[in-house]
This record gives C-alpha cells, structure tokens and sequence, in this order.
C-alpha cells in the first residue's frame, strides 16, 4: 500500500498559499478553477478503506470527508479523501498547506487564507462551512497533539 499522508511540496505553509493563489489566478473563470481544484482531488494519495468511518469523519460537511493524522519527525502528517469531487479537491488544498509541517507552523497558518484566495466566497454556504470545519480539524488535530510548552 502506498503512504496515504501528503507529503509537503512547498518549503513552507505560507509557500504553498502563495503557489495555489498563483495557480489559481492561471484560470479566467470560476469553471476553470473548480476543474483544477477537482484534478487536485483527483491526485490524493489513495485513503485507505478501513479510515473512511465516524472515526476519521469530519463533522460538519455536508460531503462526507474523512482526515487522519500521523506525526513523523516532529511533523505532522495529513492524509484526507471525500466523496464528492470538488470536496476532495479543497482537501487536497488544505494538506497542501498543512501536511508535513510542525505544529507551531500549523498553528500560525490561519485558515482565512481560504478567504483571501475567494474560495469561500466561490463556494456554495455549505461547501465553504465545510471547508472552514475541514481547517479547524486539522488545527484542532495539532492542537491535541503538541506537547505542553
């Protein structure tokens, strides 16, 4: 089985916001950036099987989405799939920016960068509560986990 966790492709979290906001700016329409946000969910490491349950499920999605976390090296590692294509995409949006980095990073990556990039305002309510739920899991999941300063 292949590793289910996103490895990181920026340097930094706030690397990989500035490389989606340039990917995005690529497209002339709304149509053109929900096409490339669903080939990104398409290019998510297979979630295994066992881990799509109320376990791993985040709560507040209208999709069904399921997030798990491992911590190698002192960082944290995200894997996450959806059931629906353009939920999948803005997960792997999201490991993007947050897999493979440490806790205090995480922490110190606010989520409006959603915002700033007109993401919420392009979705749907539902999508864009969804994908703010999908952010505070992830923090949340960090927050848990790091030791005690």
């Amino acid at each position: 089985m292949t590793d289910p966790f996103v490895p990181p492709e920026e340097a930094t979290a706030a690397d990989a916001i500035a490389a989606i906001g340039e990917e995005l700016a690529i497209f002339d329409d709304w149509m053109e950036r929900y096409q490339y946000i669903i080939e990104l969910g398409r290019k998510l490491p297979a979630f295994p099987d066992a881990w799509a349950d109320d376990d791993h499920r985040v709560p507040g999605c209208q999709s069904r989405v399921w997030m798990e976390m491992v911590e190698r090296d002192g960082k944290c590692y995200f894997a996450g799939a959806s059931d629906a294509a353009i939920v999948s995409g803005l997960v792997a949006m999201l490991l993007r920016v947050y897999s493979g980095r440490n806790a205090a990073e995480i922490a110190a990556t606010d989520p409006a960068f959603l915002k700033d990039l007109g993401l919420i305002e392009a979705l749907s309510t539902n999508r864009g509560n969804g994908i703010a739920a999908m952010a505070r899991r992830i923090r949340g999941a960090v927050t848990r986990q790091a030791p005690p300063a």
